[in-house]
């Protein structure tokens, strides 16, 4: 049964609407066009308040604001928190009489650190602006008349990850308690706060509130929708586990004309170690670490081949004569990762010395995918570095080592979480996509897994319940980099999209 997740489904789930389901999306969109104005306002407020892990006060202020958001709307809420200075989550419930199912919408209300002169504004003073490129010029929003452009954008630190999602959720149920429409399902709300740290209390959270937060199905508010700006649903994100090697050379810098080819350049067997771990087309050469891959099942390689193509238009963009592999954007980041994040050696330009440095550093991050583990992947990579030669020391070696290793590597590693691939096939999965294509008019995009890495693994570890990406935000938001920005028309599209997942949602 559905085995393949094909044009011909994604039409028909779209084309299903019925009058009551077209009926709402007007409705919806009518009640957004008259209130464009309040939605933005509500945007650029959470965005005004500085809630990133340097400001725990801001990451409090925000908590505050959000519960006083959900209570004016109805719903119960508390705040969950694993100890009294961690950031606090923000918990609602909204039941909805003779509702048969209850949805968790999760998102987090905090932003990446920021360094404020690499922003062409203060990245907690909102600024709306016409496109993105450094040129595009400021915007009055509050004295334009509605509707608002759709290709603006408000710029600031969190506005779009993941500020834009959670005001798209707040405007959706006032947009189904105007126009007079209940809920299908009991809503529960899970909003926290330290999720850009690696949400390193997410899971003693869960386990503290299993009875709280028990439902029938998760949806993450998180991460960008496709490169075409289609509206996406995805099922999983791949995991992560970040390392940084550093291979050691003379205990002191060396002329290189004195000691060139005789001396060994730690620089050089940084480059040569790089080359022996992974191929040009970025394939892992570490043996045994593709051993535990989950294939793909043929209806996720149907729907990736579904996918509008982008990979011509973002080498435009980003200025690159070609791809590492043949097989398409998508396709490569099913597969694991080892992604080369920093090389560091010696000096270079000006300011660089005719001499072997004493050392280099590689700074990895692996993309993991179904069924890998960090400690597998960890055990691997350790058996192959001893297999080349290599002596691993967990600290800077001493002279006495020094002299008796030959090839000495420090591993310092940092930690890591699993992949998190969900069933498409799923009776929630396939109401998922067709509630969000009946709100879109059209097939959404459907992506087996995403190619960043979010903890969402921890989700089904607590509930063993279904866990699907609900994204709203633009491509190109410059998430995680100075100058992030929240493109209007994918607010617009979210606030339909959140509206059909509560009115909308039924299996």
């Amino acid at each position: 049964m559905w085995k393949m997740f094909g044009v011909a489904l994604l039409l028909a789930l779209a084309g299903a609407a019925g009058a009551r389901a077209e009926g709402l999306g007007g409705d919806v969109r009518a009640w957004r066009l008259a209130h464009e104005g309040q939605i933005v306002g509500n945007l650029a407020a959470f965005t005004r308040i500085p809630s990133v892990a340097a400001d725990p006060a801001g990451l409090n202020a925000m908590a505050d604001r959000l519960g006083d958001e959900l209570r004016r709307r109805g719903f119960q809420t508390r705040e969950l928190s694993a100890g009294d200075s961690d950031p606090k989550v923000v918990y609602g419930a909204f039941d909805t009489p003779g509702a048969v199912r209850t949805v968790v919408f999760y998102a987090h209300y905090d932003g990446q650190p920021v360094t404020p002169s690499q922003w062409r504004s203060d990245p907690f003073e909102p600024v709306m602006r016409m496109g993105a490129g450094p040129d595009a010029s400021d915007v009055d929003w509050r004295a334009a008349k509605p509707p608002l452009n759709p290709e603006w954008r408000l710029f600031g630190r969190a506005a779009s990850d993941d500020k834009s999602s959670i005001t798209a959720f707040l405007a959706a149920f006032d947009a189904l308690a105007a126009v007079g429409r209940k809920p299908t399902v009991n809503i529960k709300v899970f909003w926290e706060g330290e999720e850009e740290r690696g949400s390193p209390h997410l899971a003693q959270t869960l386990a503290a509130n299993r009875d709280l937060l028990a439902a029938d199905l998760w949806l993450i508010g998180d991460a960008p929708v496709h490169q075409s700006r289609k509206r996406m649903i995805y099922f999983g994100a791949r995991g992560s586990l970040s390392l940084d090697m550093t291979v050691y050379g003379p205990a002191r810098a060396l002329h290189d004309g004195h000691y060139g080819n005789w001396a060994p350049n730690p620089a050089a067997m940084a480059a040569q170690l790089i080359t022996d771990l992974r191929d040009p087309e970025g394939r892992v050469l570490i043996p045994g670490f593709l051993d535990d891959v989950r294939p793909l099942t043929p209806a996720e390689r149907a729907a990736i081949a579904n996918l509008p193509p982008v990979e011509d238009s973002l080498k435009r963009q980003f200025g690159i004569g070609a791809s590492e592999g043949a097989e398409g954007l998508t396709a490569s980041t099913m597969r694991p990762a080892l992604n080369i994040r920093g090389l560091r050696s010696g000096e270079v330009g000006v300011e660089a010395a005719n001499a072997i440095p004493t050392d280099a550093t590689i700074s990895i991050d692996f993309r993991l995918v179904p069924d890998q583990t960090p400690e597998g992947v960890r055990r691997e990579l350790e058996a192959y570095l001893r297999d080349k030669g290599w002596t691993l020391v967990s600290e800077t070696p001493d002279a006495a080592t020094r002299a008796a290793h030959p090839r000495l590597i420090q591993l310092a590693w940092g930690d890591g979480y699993p992949a998190y691939r969900d069933d498409m096939s799923s009776p929630a999965g396939r109401a998922v996509v067709a509630s969000a294509s009946r709100a879109a008019g059209e097939p959404v995009a459907v992506l087996p897994m995403m190619g960043a890495s979010v903890p969402i693994f921890l989700f089904d570890q607590a509930f063993h319940k279904p866990v699907i990406g609900l994204p709203i935000v633009n491509h190109d938001n410059n998430q995680h980099a100075a100058n992030e920005n929240a493109r209007l028309q994918n607010l617009w599209d979210g606030v339909e999209t959140y509206a059909a997942m509560m009115a909308n949602l039924s299996w």
